[in-house]
């Protein structure tokens, strides 16, 4: 009997098999060349700080494919760190914008600050390289303590994803009732400099458009090396089946742990370098809404995969910058419609579209052959006539 044309391994799979680990080292460097030599020459001004903000949120996207995709933890409260990174950067600016010693112009129009008397928060972000230290520590920290405090307990799922939002909304809450301390719903605006580059320069600009891509193709890299690595399998692991990682002797709240810290410090990161290409920061850029389009962008690309959480920030932050051009009051229903029909045809997302094509490939592949065959075969022979079925004669006739 021979085997059906699905069953048969083309030389596409066979390829595929033998060189699997090198697949995402090759995908890589092609979103290398794409960002850092291609996309430059084709983008306007304008352009080129667009995407300088879309890759800063495809490095957020990185983190929660992370802990989402691979570690089964759904977080919706992960502007909490992007904010955190995000405000910590715009007190370095704005404190290096007003000079040595000088409180920034804000606060001293509102009578209560001057040069001599900043709130406390304030003096450690004098200094670029404490300031750069503190994105990294404050977030992680935060991270450490949430997740020590959660993951130990046991607690998972719904809940988990509930809790990191309501810290979110803490968050936001703060920030916009403290309109003296730290700019309040207004945010911090005016940032003039970056480590002494101007940002309203084109030219500087173009720089951060780089250093993004290189922040967004280093946290792909290490995503690439993790997840082949002892502790990515652990964590698949623990999202699978995690009483049985426990009975073999790991702790699932410390690969749980680990993964939100990293997670967690990505999004402090992003958010650090968000701030002076955007040369605005408020809680409108990573409240309760925006933090939930990461979701939707991880989603979207594909959660479980390496490139798939990227892609789908990207693509999401772009859609909606189009869409809310062309149709200022349609734009939100447009893209949640174009949501639910992307998950309805791939529900792993748009990195599933190539196997969804293989998949429709075969499917046609057998129906051509089974129609060729059934019509060079011609119709089915007449069977013979027997004996009992031969017409006989009317003797009454």
């Amino acid at each position: 009997m021979s085997e059906p044309a699905t069953a048969k391994k083309s030389p596409v799979l066979s390829a595929y098999a033998r060189y699997r680990d090198w697949i995402p080292v090759a995908g890589w460097v092609l979103v290398a060349v794409a960002l850092l030599a291609i996309l430059p020459g084709m983008l306007s001004a304008i352009d080129i700080t667009q995407f300088s903000k879309y890759y800063c949120l495809a490095t957020v996207a990185v983190g929660i494919g992370l802990a989402w995709g691979r570690g089964g933890m759904l977080l919706l409260g992960q502007g909490l760190f992007f904010g955190l990174g995000a405000y910590m950067m715009a007190m370095y600016i704005q404190l290096t914008d007003a000079g040595n010693g000088k409180a920034p112009a804000y606060l001293q129009n509102v009578g209560e600050f001057s040069d001599d008397k900043l709130p406390r928060f304030w003096e450690p972000f004098r200094v670029g390289a404490t300031t750069l230290a503190l994105i990294v520590l404050v977030p992680a920290l935060l991270a450490f303590a949430i997740g020590w405090a959660v993951f130990k307990r046991k607690v998972k799922g719904a809940y988990f994803a509930i809790l990191s939002q309501a810290l979110l909304y803490a968050f936001v809450i703060y920030i916009d009732a403290n309109q003296l301390q730290i700019g309040g719903k207004t945010g911090l605006t005016g940032l003039k400099k970056f480590f002494g580059l101007r940002l309203a320069d084109r030219d500087n600009q173009k720089l951060l458009y780089y250093v993004a891509a290189a922040l967004l193709l280093a946290s792909i890299a290490l995503m690439i090396w993790l997840y082949r690595s002892r502790f990515g399998e652990l964590l698949v692991g623990v999202r699978d089946a995690e009483e049985r990682v426990r009975f073999l002797g790991f702790d699932p709240a410390n690969v749980k742990l680990a993964a939100y810290v990293l997670s967690a410090v990505l999004a402090a990161l992003a958010g650090a370098l968000y701030t002076p290409i955007n040369r605005h920061i408020g809680t409108g850029d990573f409240a309760v809404v925006p933090s939930i389009m990461m979701i939707i962008g991880v989603a979207l690309g594909g959660r479980t995969t390496i490139f798939g959480p990227p892609l789908g920030a990207i693509a999401v932050s772009y859609t909606q910058y189009r869409l809310s051009s062309e149709f200022p009051t349609l734009w939100q229903y447009l893209l949640g419609g174009l949501f639910i029909v992307v998950v309805a045809i791939l529900p792993g997302g748009i990195v599933d579209l190539p196997k969804l094509l293989t998949k429709g490939r075969y499917a046609i592949e057998d129906l051509i052959a089974k129609v060729s065959k059934s019509t060079s075969s011609g119709p089915p022979p007449t069977p013979p006539v027997t004996r009992e079925q031969a017409p006989t004669a009317d003797v009454t006739a």
